[in-house]
Order: structure tokens, then sequence, then C-alpha cells
């Protein structure tokens, strides 16, 4: 799929990083990317969506580390600066889930919030349930649970077929998605280079996201005590308001807080903002 070369795609998300420390460490052979915003033993690790990467949430980072709070944007296996890999088995939520606690380790952090967007989100919740004694609470954008499903599968089925059996025109995409020219969205800039990932990686990732579990039962989830903020918004088959709603209910401790939309925290962000780094503030 004619991505750029490893060394071109660093030197443009370079180019993006602004007041960051980044770096890698080694997990299980592979090579996972990070970066840090702030200092502090406050500390917010927040996660990116499927087939995205951390520049998605770096001005929710850069926001939060003006307020005092130290934020880790990890790129997730297969996403981002991280490797990718093309073996479906190395894509689990609870893989991922793993991936966290040791960036963690790797940072010296003991303890720290955990959060993301979508795929981040049940991330978070895997982590909650393997690793309790390290959430200090969760940060939950748009999750993806049971009322989703269906979507998910009519979006993702057909695409991992596609990647399948149709990769030169995905590898024209990437090849257009490689040249695209960085843009003052970083969400947009985050979702084009997703695009650019070799069809082999993409089809492995969706397929082991689809495979794996995807979240915590509900029985595993209500015995999370670890406190929480779940953001939602309507009008969204793949993250619907309701499996937000029900998910605030399941959780101990939960308080659900309603976007606008799904562009809310990406586009116009004050107000979430604060009412994240209140949230944050509290616990």
């Amino acid at each position: 799929m004619g991505a750029a070369a490893p060394e071109e795609d660093n030197r443009a998300m370079a180019t993006t990083v602004t007041a960051a420390r980044t770096g890698t460490f080694a997990w299980e052979g592979r090579r996972l990317a990070f970066e840090e915003h702030g200092e502090g033993d406050r500390v917010l690790l927040y996660l990116h969506g499927i087939l995205m990467d951390s520049e998605m949430n770096r001005g929710l980072a850069t926001a939060l580390a003006e307020r005092g709070h130290r934020v880790v944007l990890l790129d997730l296996l297969g996403h981002g600066r991280s490797d990718k890999p093309t073996h479906a088995s190395e894509y689990r939520m609870d893989t991922y889930a793993l991936q966290v606690a040791a960036c963690l380790d790797h940072l010296g952090i003991e303890e720290a919030v955990i959060g993301g967007v979508s795929l981040g989100a049940n991330v978070s919740l895997q982590v909650a349930v393997r690793a309790p004694s390290r959430v200090t609470a969760l940060v939950l954008e748009m999750p993806v649970l049971e009322w989703a499903v269906p979507a998910a599968a009519m979006l993702f089925t057909p695409l991992v077929l596609g990647l399948h059996y149709a990769r030169p025109v995905f590898r024209a995409v990437a090849a257009a998605a490689a040249r695209f020219p960085t843009t003052p969205i970083a969400a947009l800039n985050s979702a084009v280079r997703g695009f650019s990932v070799p069809p082999d990686s993409m089809a492995s990732v969706l397929h082991g996201v689809l495979v794996g579990p995807v979240a915590p039962s509900t029985d595993e989830r209500g015995q999370i005590k670890a406190p929480a903020l779940v953001i939602a918004h309507k009008r969204d088959l793949i993250h619907p308001f309701s499996d937000a709603e029900n998910l605030a209910e399941q959780l101990p401790d939960a308080e659900l807080l309603p976007a606008r939309n799904a562009a809310e925290l990406r586009l116009f962000p004050e107000r979430l903002t604060d009412e994240i780094a209140t949230f944050l503030d509290r616990v």
C-alpha cells in the first residue's frame, strides 16, 4: 500500500509535535511510540481511536498540560509511529491493555488516570479490569459497546474484505494519503495518516479488534471501582449514546457528559476540556 518510508513518516510527525517529549520503548519485541505533555505527578494517559494516532488528542493534551497535568499519548501497536506487524492476534483489546501497563512501567508511573476515544475508551476499560491498581480514574470518550456491534460489523467487515481482495485500490488510497498535506486540523491529519498504513497491517488491526474481546463483560464493568467520566454524543451508529448511557449506569462511580457532536472536543474543545479538567482535579 505505498506508505511513506519510516524516516519520511517520522519527519512528517515531528513537524506537528510542539512542546512535547517523544520517545519509544520495546514491548514483546515490538517498538511502541509515545509523547508526553506537561510535568508533574498528576498523570493522564490518553489513547487514540482505531486507525488514528496521538495527534488527534494533542490539542487536549496541550490544554491539560497548561492546567498542571502530565499527559501521555501512546500510539498503540499498528498505529502512528509504533510498529505495524501483520498478525491479527497482536491487535486484541486485552493485548492493548498490556501495552498501556508497559508504557506506565517504562515511564516509572505507578498509577494514572487512563482514558481514550472509541478504541481507546474500550482499551481503558480493559486496563481497569486487568490492572485495577494502575488506574486512578477513567475518561471514556465514545465507548463502543453492545448497541454498536451491528453497525461496527457492517462497516468493518466489508473493509477487511476489501483490504484482502482489493489491495491495488487500497495501495492507491495509501499513496494519495501519504502525499496529503498537513492541515491545521489535528484529527484530520491523524485520520489521513491512518489510511497510509500498509493494507496487510490495516486488515490485521481491524481483524484483531473484531475477533478479540471488544470490551469487558457487564459483570466485570460492575467491579470497576475507579471513578469514571463517560463522554458521548447522539446520532452516531458506531458510538451510540445508549452505549455510553448504559456504561455510566453499570460503572459503580461514573458520570455522563453529553457532547454536542463527535467533533466538539477536537474543533470546539473549551467546554469539554473544562469538564475533563474539573474531573481530573477532583480525582
